[in-house]
Formats: C-alpha cells, sequence, structure tokens
C-alpha cells in the first residue's frame, strides 16, 4: 500500500492518497515542518489542545445548565479534520481506510472485460466474484433485447403471427427479433451464473445480494462495504475510546435497575416503553422513506436511531425535584430502562440484517438473547447476591487499606461477569447487550448500592473522558459537515427531529392519567446510545452522509429541548399534584436522590 520516495537527505513512506498524511494548517509551513527534527511533540501538542477543548465544553455546558453533548460534538466538528484540522486523519481515520484506495477507473469495464487491473483493492473484489462485468452486460443486453422487440411489435405488428391450433401452437417471429433473441441466449449461456433483478429495473451485480444499477456503483458500493468492515473491526484510536466508554456507560446504568421498583409500576411502564419504541422506529422509518431512502436498510436504521432514550436527564431532575419515590418518576425510571432494553434488542437485530436475510442472525439469535436476559435477571435478583454476599465475600479478610480487598474482589467479578456477557451477547449480535444485562446483575447486591460504589471509584474519571471523546470525536469525526451544514439537511433534520424523535416520545404515555406528558416529556431525552447507532449505522454504509445528517439534527433537537421543557413540565406538575407528598417525605427523612456519580455524566 505504500512506495518510498525520496526527499534530499531523508526517506518518506507515502500512502497512496497522500492529502491522509497532512498536517494541521499551522505545521504546513517552515519553520514548524523542519524544527525539532522527526520529533512527535506538534502532534501531541494538537491533540493536547483538542481534548482540553473538549473538556472546557464539557464544564462551560454544565455550568450554564445544559447538556454538554451538543457543544462536545460542536468543538469536535470544528477542530476535526473536516474544519480546522487541529486532529488530522491520522488520527481520525482507521488506518485500512487511509491505505485503501476505492476510486473506481472511468473505464472500468474496458479494462475489466481486457483483463486489466482496477488496482489492488478493486482486482481483490474481482477476483473473489464480488461484482461481475459479464452479468452486466447480460442485463444490458436483456434490456437492449426487450426494448428492440418492443418497439419492432409497436411498429411492425404484421411481422409477427401467431396461430392457435387445438393441437399445436406456431408461432412466426420477425426475423430482427429472432436473431437478437439468439444472441441473448448466446450470452446467457455464456454467463449462465449472472442474475439480473429486472422487476426493480437493478442488476444484482454483488455476491452479497445487494442489488446496484451499474458495474461501477458495483465496486464502489462493495469496496467501501469491505473497507467500513474491516475498520469496524479495527477503529481508530478515537473511535475505540469512544466505543469502550459507551460500553462502560451502559454497564453501570444496568446496576440502576430496580427489580422491586420495577414489580410495583411494571405493567403501565412496560407499555409506555414499547410504545415509546415502536413510535419512533415507525415514523422514523416511514419519514425516511418519504425523502425518498429504502425501508431497509435506511428506514429501519434511523427509526432504530431514534428509539433510545436517556435515563440519565430523567433521574437528573426527578432528583433535584425531590419526586423520584412518586409512582411516576418510578414509572418514568423503569419505562426509560425497558426501552434501553427494546433498543438494545432492536440494535441486535438491525445490524444482523446487513445483507442477505439468515433466519440464525434475524430470528433465533435474538430470540436466544431474549432468553438469555431472562435467566440473567432472574440470576440477578436469586443467585448473584448470595453468591457475592455469603459464598465469596464471607471468605475474604477485612482489610484497612484505601481499597479494601473486598472491594478489588467484586471489582474482578464485575469485570469478569461484563467481559462474559458481552462476549456472549457479541456472539448474538452486538456486545452492548451484554454490558448491560451485566450490569444488572449487580443491581441488588447490596441495598446501599455498593457494587455501584465500586464501580464508579474505579472507573469514574476514566468513563467521563471515553463519554467526552465519543461525542467530540467518534460522532463529531463521522459528521460530514458539508451534508449537516446543508439547508435541506437542516429542515429534513428539523422535521425528523419534531416529529418522530419528539412527538412520538410525548405522545407514548396518553393513557398514564394526569402525568402522561411529564413521562412523555421525559422519554424524549437522548444520549450516548442513539448516537452510536447512527454512528455505527453509518460507518456499516446502512445510511448514506445525508441521512446520518438528518439524524444527527433530529437528535440534536431532543438533546437541546427535552431537558429545558421537562423541567418545565415537571415543575408546574409537581407544583400542581406533589407538594405535600414531598413535604412529607422531607419531614419522615425518606426523600432519595440519584447517585452524584452518576449523574455528574
Amino acid at each position: 500500500s505504500s512506495t518510498l520516495a525520496s526527499y534530499p537527505g531523508q526517506l518518506r513512506l507515502t500512502p497512496k492518497n497522500p492529502s491522509h498524511l497532512d498536517h494541521p494548517p499551522f505545521v504546513r509551513f517552515p519553520p514548524f515542518d523542519t524544527m525539532g527534527g522527526a520529533s512527535s511533540f506538534l502532534a501531541m501538542l494538537c491533540i493536547a489542545g483538542f481534548l482540553t477543548c473538549a473538556w472546557l465544553a464539557t464544564k462551560i455546558s454544565r455550568a450554564a445548565g445544559i447538556s454538554s453533548i451538543v457543544l462536545e460534538i460542536t468543538t469536535g466538528v470544528v477542530l476535526g479534520p473536516s474544519v480546522l484540522g487541529v486532529v488530522t486523519p491520522n488520527y481520525a481515520e482507521c488506518a485500512y481506510s487511509r491505505h485503501h484506495d476505492c476510486t473506481v477507473p472511468s473505464n472500468a469495464e474496458a479494462l475489466a472485460l481486457a483483463g486489466e487491473s482496477l488496482g489492488e483493492e478493486l482486482d481483490e473484489l474481482l477476483h473473489e466474484g464480488h461484482c461481475s462485468v459479464s452479468t452486466y452486460l447480460h442485463a444490458d443486453v436483456s434490456h437492449a433485447t426487450e426494448d428492440s422487440h418492443s418497439t419492432e411489435t409497436a411498429e411492425d405488428s404484421h411481422a409477427t403471427t401467431t396461430t392457435v391450433d387445438p393441437h399445436a401452437t406456431t408461432t412466426t417471429v420477425d426475423p430482427h427479433a429472432a436473431t437478437t433473441a439468439a444472441a441473448t441466449d448466446s450470452v446467457a449461456d455464456d454467463h449462465s451464473t449472472a442474475t439480473a433483478t429486472e422487476s426493480t429495473g437493478h442488476r444484482r451485480l454483488s455476491s452479497s445480494g445487494v442489488t446496484y444499477k451499474s458495474f461501477t456503483e458495483c465496486l464502489e458500493k462493495t469496496c467501501a462495504a469491505e473497507v467500513s468492515h474491516h475498520c469496524q473491526l479495527t477503529p481508530d484510536f478515537f473511535t475505540l475510546i469512544g466505543h469502550t466508554g459507551v460500553a462502560m456507560m451502559l454497564f453501570e446504568s444496568g446496576m440502576h435497575f430496580d427489580f422491586e421498583k420495577a414489580g410495583q409500576v411494571g405493567p403501565k411502564a412496560c407499555v409506555v416503553a414499547v410504545v415509546g419504541t415502536i413510535l419512533p422506529l415507525i415514523s422514523g422509518s416511514i419519514l425516511t422513506m418519504f425523502y425518498g431512502k429504502p425501508f431497509m436498510p435506511d428506514g429501519v436504521s434511523v427509526g432504530t436511531a431514534l428509539a433510545p432514550t436517556s435515563v440519565g436527564i430523567a433521574l437528573r431532575l426527578l432528583g433535584e425535584a425531590k419526586v423520584l419515590q412518586q409512582d411516576f418518576g418510578q414509572a418514568i425510571i423503569t419505562a426509560a430502562f425497558v426501552d434501553d432494553i427494546l433498543s438494545l434488542v432492536l440494535f441486535n437485530v438491525l445490524f444482523s440484517l446487513t445483507g442477505e436475510f439468515h433466519v440464525m442472525t434475524v430470528v433465533v439469535y435474538p430470540i436466544v438473547g431474549i432468553v438469555f436476559m431472562l435467566v440473567a435477571m432472574a440470576a440477578a435478583v436469586k443467585f448473584w447476591p448470595n453468591f457475592i454476599n455469603n459464598v465469596i465475600m464471607s471468605r475474604i479478610p477485612e482489610t484497612n487499606s484505601k481499597v479494601s480487598k473486598k472491594d478489588e474482589v467484586l471489582f474482578l467479578i464485575m469485570m469478569i461477569l461484563l467481559v462474559v456477557y458481552a462476549t456472549f451477547t457479541y456472539i448474538l449480535g452486538t456486545h452492548l447487550w451484554g454490558c448491560f444485562i451485566a450490569g444488572m446483575s449487580f443491581a441488588c447486591i447490596d441495598k446501599h448500592h455498593w457494587a455501584h460504589h465500586v464501580w464508579v471509584k474505579q472507573t469514574k474519571r476514566a468513563t467521563s473522558w471515553m463519554i467526552r471523546i465519543f461525542f467530540a470525536a467518534t460522532v463529531a469525526f463521522s459528521i460530514p459537515v458539508g451534508k449537516l451544514l446543508s439547508i435541506e439537511a437542516f429542515l429534513k433534520g428539523s422535521l425528523m427531529g419534531i416529529g418522530p424523535c419528539i412527538t412520538s416520545k410525548v405522545l407514548c404515555a396518553l393513557f398514564m392519567g394526569p402525568s402522561r406528558f411529564v413521562i412523555g416529556w421525559a422519554m424524549v431525552g437522548r444520549a450516548e446510545f442513539a448516537y452510536l447507532i447512527a454512528q455505527m449505522a453509518a460507518a456499516a454504509n446502512m445510511i448514506d452522509d445525508a441521512t446520518f445528517s438528518i439524524v444527527i439534527w433530529a437528535l440534536l433537537y431532543a438533546t437541546i429541548f427535552a431537558p429545558f421543557i421537562f423541567r418545565k413540565v415537571l415543575d408546574r406538575y409537581v407544583e400542581q399534584y406533589c407538594k405535600e407528598d414531598i413535604i412529607r417525605a422531607e419531614s419522615e427523612g425518606t426523600v432519595e436522590s440519584p447517585h452524584e456519580e452518576y449523574l455528574e455524566r
């Protein structure tokens, strides 16, 4: 993938696309590019500056009392490769994409027929049978034959005579049409494996089962899909950190699932969660189709990205209002957690649908995952508390060290279970499902949330930075700025944000009585999981850049407006219905607030 190019006094390794090695703008001019020799100091300086700005974005947002997501993403977009270039593509793109060129020559068909090279990557695709130029030619001949035959039939209706006999049928066809048909049959005999999907107007040129309009399009998109696949397996550094942070946050979220309270408000909360998941999924898919995109995978990808709810926003505001223990407060928290579980199932199914339909990946694996989740939830209540407290911890001696032996052992158990559960659900479709289930396993260990305290003590700062990097780098760097800032993307994203993203969630609790709009607006908030689904769908080529930009706008609407409107609706409801209950709970000392460590993120 590289060639050695000599310069005065030095050798440089140059990839196929030299632009990927661009330095930040201020480094491209003397004396910066020659000072300090081959030192990495300037690269260190750029990354340090970027991380400092991302940290400041978080602090400014919290001081203003708003979600840090918007300002973190904005910081990443401005300082990323697409605008100022403080962070260069070297650190924002995976190595595989930088060293594999998917540019298709303008005369690709002629080169392929002549047996000449199209480039290393494209030649490999042809060798593996992904795209066949003979298939394209066969489809063209078939279309030409049909068009010619139709024209001849319309203009020279006397040239074709059909005589029907009770014992036999004789058909006399125009010689020109017969000759063309014979030629078509000859091509079909030579390329018996070629397939064309004439009913849709597309030719099936790829071995993956996806239909494309031309040989060139097949090469471009199949190569892009191959690059995307490798980049998901070995992502760039910032993407790897960001995805790790999301996995850790999902594990921590699972620890907050309250099985006892879920049993009290469970039925209605589950209905809210189901409606709140299905409405964005359906409405988002329909609106995406209205924008001219197919239902699969584009529509389903958009709908799935709009489905998750951020439980963190609801936890914070309910805790501040001191109504977390109210029935509607517990209904909100339970519905938000169940919504996340349903979204994880959807996420698993969505990424099982890439390519052709397979019963195992699309049907069997999700069912196995649901059964596994139910068994794991039962174990979280019946098995793990007794096993950890009475079997394991009873044998660990007490110590006076800063981190006790019991804390260390519990943290080790959490890490082992996290890896085991995540690995199992990874086989079924996505590791994130297992992360959440593993966290739920420690929700009942101790009434004083010992497991959560141990986890936060060990991972708090690391997770905070990883989530910050997820928004400022993983999400921000993947945003196509040109598409995002277009009027079309903004208008379509606004409609998507106001409709499927916000309104569908607000309407999910209409049957819940006076608290219906409080619960509905609580379900509107979006955080890392929704952005992750959108980013991964774009990385997997399940949605294009334009659609990804629309989804980002829609999610930003929910991220910006949900906390403000939810706070106003909540304050009005509390003043009208809950004031006396709060005063009584405060006098009895039974007011419970969510954990500060969790709310900080």
